[in-house]
């Protein structure tokens, strides 16, 4: 099966001042459009077979800045977990709250006043990656590397499920903004290659890449 490199979206103006975005259209910040380009630098890198992402403009907006050449497809199974009235409050307000310690430890249970379940957001967004993957698999062969860019708390809950852990220990999971996430699906289980990771992807490279490329500038390397 293909391999799904999962892409947080850099850092915005509500990380930066401690809000709960939600699905608000909130803005990258400086910082956030940064860490975008650094991504942009690892990931073009790589011979990407498709490029899908969230449809809130945080996340589009790092794919724009992170991959400028590529046409991502939007899908609503990426966007973030609706959390209802929590949306655009401070963190330190919601923490006052009697579901915030059910969201730390029992996220499983939560449901956001006027939102969304945290278990169906995990259920939309594991299904969305695992049909996105079949599909590129189908298309682009079991070597094919793609890129979905999401939020936090979704790339946190797929890799949860990668793991083969509940949903209630998804929370000891880190996704840092513009962090890339790996998982490789096969007919038996996820292999889940690396976490919150910021360095450099090459690595990931499929080797019969490698070795044509090697091929095309005279054989260097090739029996490496």
């Amino acid at each position: 099966m293909a391999t799904v490199l999962l892409l947080r979206h850099g850092r915005t103006t509500a990380n930066a001042t401690g809000e709960l975005a939600g699905r608000l259209p909130v803005e990258l910040d400086d910082t956030g459009r940064r860490q975008a380009e650094r991504a942009g630098e690892r990931l073009r890198a790589l011979p990407l077979a498709a490029v899908v992402t969230s449809p809130l403009i945080r996340c589009r907006t790092t794919v724009e800045l992170a991959l400028p050449g590529a046409t991502p497809v939007v899908d609503e199974a990426f966007t973030e977990c609706g959390y209802g009235d929590w949306e655009g409050r401070p963190l330190k307000e919601l923490a006052k709250q009697e579901l915030w310690p059910v969201v730390q430890q029992h996220p499983s249970a939560a449901v956001f006043p006027n939102g969304e379940a945290m278990a169906a957001m995990s259920t939309r967004a594991v299904a969305g990656v695992r049909k996105w993957d079949a599909r590129v698999t189908a298309e682009h062969g079991p070597e094919a590397l793609w890129v979905v860019c999401s939020h936090g708390d979704v790339i946190k809950a797929i890799v949860a499920d990668a793991l083969g852990l509940h949903l209630d220990q998804f929370q000891r999971i880190v996704a840092d903004p513009a962090s890339v996430s790996v998982i490789r699906y096969t007919p038996t289980r996820p292999f889940v290659v690396r976490v919150n990771d910021t360095s450099d992807l090459s690595s990931l490279v499929p080797q019969a890449a490698v070795a044509s490329d090697a091929a095309v500038g005279g054989g260097a390397g090739a029996g490496v």
